[in-house]
C-alpha cells in the first residue's frame, strides 16, 4: 500500500460510535502530488488567550526595547520561552473606550478585544458588536478542519442579562463574535470539549458508546484499536512514535478528566455552583479552576495538534470576574483587586494573579514546542495572542495593552524582543496583520489603519 493511499484511508481512526483524527504525521508531508510537488508543512494555527481587569503593569513591562533580557517578575515563567514570544506595547482598543456611554469598561473591553467594534450598550435582546477575528478566520479557512473554531473559557457565564453597568452579559463572557448580532458561547466543562473533539457519525451509537466506556472504565482508544494498530505497522519509527505520544496524551487526558469528575462527586462541589452568581459580585473560588485551566489548554493543544480545528479563543476567565484564587492563598476576588487604588497590598496579589495566569500560557507553549511537525514544533506553526482589553484595572485604560504575541507563525515571525509601537496603535492592526498571515488579506477590523511593521 502505498503512503498516499494509507493518508487517504486513514485520515481517521474509527471505532462504535468514534472517529478520532490524527496528529500531523511525516508520511503525510512526504506525499506527493502528480506534479512532483511535496505538500505543505503543517498548517499556521492562530489563537487568543484572554485574561480580565487588568494587569500589574509595574511588573509587566520589560525595561528596554529590543532582545529579550531578564523579564519582569509576571513574565518571569516565560523565561525558558524567551526566544518564542515578544512583547507588544503601545496598542490600544479605541472600541473599548466610553464615547460618551459611561461605565461599563470591563464589558467593552472584552467585546472589542477581537472586534475592535464599540459595543451597543444595551443589556436586551439587541446587542451589537463584531464580528471578531477569529470568527472572520473561521468563517474564510475553517472549512479545512472538522471544526472551524473551538471557542473555550473557565467561566460559564451568561449570554443574557446586565452585568456591567447596563451592558449585557454576552458582552463580558465572551470574546468570540460570528457577526456583529451573534456572540459564540464558549464551552468551559473539560469532559464536554473532550467529547465534542472525536466526531461520530451515529448519535444514538455513541451515547451507547460513552456508557459503555463510562461503565467498563474504558479509553476512547480501546474503541479504534484495530484501526490503530493497522495504522502503526505502516508507519516509520518517527511517525510510530509521534502516535503513541499522541495516544499516551489522549489517555492521561482522561485520566485527568476522570478524577476531576470523582473529586466532584465526593465533595458536592458542581461547576454550576460557581458559575449560578455573576463573575463580579462572587468572591468563592473555584475549586476545579487549577485543573480545569491546564485540560483545557491540554484539549486546545490536542485539536491543533490531530488538526480538528486551526483556530481557537481561551477565556482564563470573565471580563469583570471575581474569582479568588484560594489555590494562591488569595481570598479575594480578582476584580476587587483590581481596583487596587495604589496599595501594595493589593498590587501584589494582584501581581501575583497576573503571574499565575502567564504560568498556565507557559504550560500551553511548552506543551506546543514539545510536538513536533517536520523541521518545526506546534509552536513554530501558532500564531497566539495573550493578554487583555484593560491595561490598568484601577484606571479601566485601554490603551498600552498587556500583550504577547506568542509562535512563529509558520516561521516567519521573528520572536524573542520586546516591540514597542507608537501609544494608541489599534490593536486591530495586530489582528490584520495575523489574518494575512492566515490567508486572509486586505481586511479591516474597528479602526484598524494597516498592518503591523516589525513582525517579520
Amino acid at each position: 500500500m502505498s503512503n498516499e493511499t494509507l493518508i487517504s484511508r486513514r485520515t481517521i481512526l474509527r471505532g462504535l460510535g468514534t472517529a478520532m483524527a490524527l496528529p500531523w504525521l511525516e508520511v503525510a508531508q512526504a506525499q506527493t502530488t502528480k506534479g512532483g510537488k511535496t505538500s505543505p508543512e503543517a498548517p499556521v494555527r492562530m489563537a487568543f488567550l484572554f485574561v480580565p481587569n487588568g494587569i500589574n503593569m509595574k511588573h509587566w513591562l520589560p525595561g528596554t526595547e529590543g532582545a529579550l533580557g531578564t523579564l519582569p517578575s509576571t513574565l518571569a515563567p516565560l523565561d525558558g520561552l524567551k526566544s518564542h514570544f515578544n512583547v507588544l506595547t503601545g496598542l490600544s482598543q479605541y472600541g473599548a473606550e466610553a464615547q460618551k456611554d459611561g461605565a461599563g469598561d470591563h464589558a467593552r473591553s472584552a467585546a472589542a478585544w477581537l472586534t475592535g467594534c464599540h459595543p451597543k450598550k444595551t443589556n436586551g435582546a439587541d446587542i451589537k458588536a463584531g464580528p471578531s477575528a477569529d470568527q472572520i478566520a473561521a468563517l474564510k479557512r475553517g472549512n479545512q478542519t472538522l471544526f472551524p473554531s473551538l471557542e473555550l473559557g473557565c467561566e460559564r457565564g451568561s449570554m443574557a442579562g446586565n452585568c456591567d453597568s447596563g451592558y449585557s452579559c454576552a458582552y463580558s463572557h465572551t470574546i468570540s463574535w460570528r457577526s456583529e448580532t451573534s456572540p459564540v458561547a464558549k464551552e468551559t466543562d473539560p469532559r464536554l470539549v473532550f467529547e465534542r473533539l472525536f466526531r461520530v457519525d451515529d448519535l444514538r451509537e455513541s451515547a451507547e458508546a460513552r456508557a459503555k466506556r463510562k461503565r467498563y472504565n474504558q479509553s476512547i482508544l480501546d474503541f479504534v484499536q484495530e484501526d490503530a494498530l493497522t495504522l502503526q505497522k505502516k508507519l516509520g519509527a518517527h511517525d510510530r512514535q509521534k502516535l503513541d505520544e499522541y495516544f499516551t496524551g489522549i489517555r492521561e487526558i482522561e485520566r485527568r478528566i476522570a478524577f476531576l469528575e470523582n473529586a466532584r462527586k465526593a465533595t458536592g462541589a458542581t461547576p454550576e455552583k460557581f458559575s449560578a452568581q455573576l463573575p463580579n459580585q462572587g468572591k468563592r473560588g473555584n475549586p476545579d479552576y487549577p485543573e480545569q485551566i491546564k485540560l483545557l489548554g491540554d484539549m486546545m493543544v490536542l485539536a491543533f495538534q490531530a488538526d480538528i480545528t486551526r483556530i481557537s479563543t481561551f477565556m482564563f476567565a470573565d471580563e469583570g470576574s471575581g474569582h479568588a484564587y484560594q489555590n494562591l492563598g488569595i481570598k479575594d476576588g480578582h476584580h476587587d483587586l483590581s481596583h487596587h487604588g495604589r496599595v501594595e497590598e493589593k498590587l501584589e496579589k494582584l501581581r501575583q494573579i497576573n503571574q499565575y495566569h502567564v504560568e498556565q500560557l507557559a504550560y500551553i507553549l511548552n506543551k506546543m514546542q514539545g510536538i513536533k511537525e517536520g523541521s518545526r514544533t506546534l509552536l513554530d506553526n501558532t500564531m497566539l495572542v495573550y493578554g487583555g482589553g484593560i491595561s490598568d484595572g484601577d484606571r479601566h485604560n485601554h490603551n498600552d495593552l498587556p500583550i504577547l504575541l506568542c509562535g512563529g507563525g509558520g516561521g516567519v515571525i521573528k520572536t524573542g524582543r520586546h516591540v514597542r509601537y507608537e501609544d494608541k496603535t489599534p490593536m486591530g492592526n495586530l489582528l490584520i496583520t495575523m489574518l494575512d498571515r492566515f490567508g486572509i488579506p486586505g481586511e479591516t477590523l474597528g479602526d484598524s489603519t494597516g498592518k503591523l511593521s516589525q513582525l517579520f
